[in-house]
């Protein structure tokens, strides 16, 4: 028959201890400026996306893409215009 250690205790004090030195230790290693994070030189980042140097995936002029979204809005309230002189038509 074993017996139920009470909550609390030593073990909790440990563990208590040993988050706290890994928060302690996470916040030396976190870099304290943009530069040594990474950004403003490192291609190493998010950024590298959306350079030349991504290899894989669609590559599509932004002058494309404005056009199209420029004309996805006309389009839609072109509908919205025609469905509401139609309503009053008939």
């Amino acid at each position: 028959m074993s017996t139920a250690v009470p909550p609390g205790g030593q073990r909790t004090l440990q563990k208590r201890r040993q988050a706290q030195n890994a928060k302690e230790n996470k916040l030396k290693q976190t870099p304290t400026s943009a530069r040594a994070a990474g950004f403003g030189g490192s291609s190493n980042n998010i950024l590298k996306i959306f350079t030349d140097e991504a290899s894989n995936g669609l590559r599509v002029d932004p002058l494309a893409v404005l056009f199209l979204a420029v004309g996805f809005i006309f389009s839609v309230v072109a509908l919205h215009v025609i469905a509401k002189m139609t309503g009053k038509l008939f």
